[in-house]
């Protein structure tokens, strides 16, 4: 699925560079390195993506929501959020575990920093930001639509779609053919 989202994402930025992207996330989440392929193809693409919750955003289904345009990271009013930290197992050798529990760490990490660089409040240091989410983190935090706008993943709650040039233009023609 992350393999069809990122091609999409750079097919769409190859149409027309300037026109906004939609995401639209229903997610309770999924792997990490995939959820990772479609932030970082987010964040290359020069057109701005602007990131939906419809119902809920997940684990990395709420990064993905984070890691929208600043400002254009909308949520419907009943949709929910979840945040918490990655998870892993491991068997084998000892030294094996180890390795792996070395690397969810990092994973956590690197989490931890994209969350806080997409969700500084205002006049929040990035150090504040970081120390935030690395306690939001511990465990499965769940919010509201509301408290997510609060904690700073999501901008703006909406229950309406507004209506966007295109669909204005085709209202007029229509109303030019009657």
């Amino acid at each position: 699925m992350s393999g069809l989202i990122t091609a999409q994402l750079l097919f769409l930025e190859a149409e027309d560079a300037s026109r906004p992207i939609r995401l639209y996330i229903n997610s309770p989440g999924g792997s990490v390195t995939a959820g990772l392929a479609i932030y970082d193809t987010m964040q290359y693409i020069s057109s701005p993506v602007h990131t939906f919750v419809l119902g809920q955003a997940a684990s990395m289904g709420s990064l993905l929501l984070a890691g929208g345009e600043k400002g254009k990271r909308f949520s419907l009013k009943h949709s929910s959020v979840m945040i918490h930290q990655p998870s892993g197992g491991a068997s084998g050798q000892a030294s094996d575990i180890a390795l792996h529990a070395k690397e969810i760490l990092r994973i956590r990490d690197v989490l931890t920093n994209i969350y806080a660089e997409h969700c500084r409040k205002e006049g929040e240091s990035l150090e504040d930001a970081r120390k935030r989410f690395t306690t939001a983190l511990e465990r499965d935090y769940f919010m509201t639509a509301q408290e997510a706008q609060e904690f700073g993943i999501v901008d703006r709650i909406v229950e309406r779609r507004a209506k966007d040039e295109t669909e204005e233009a085709e209202e007029k023609d229509s109303e030019k053919s009657e």
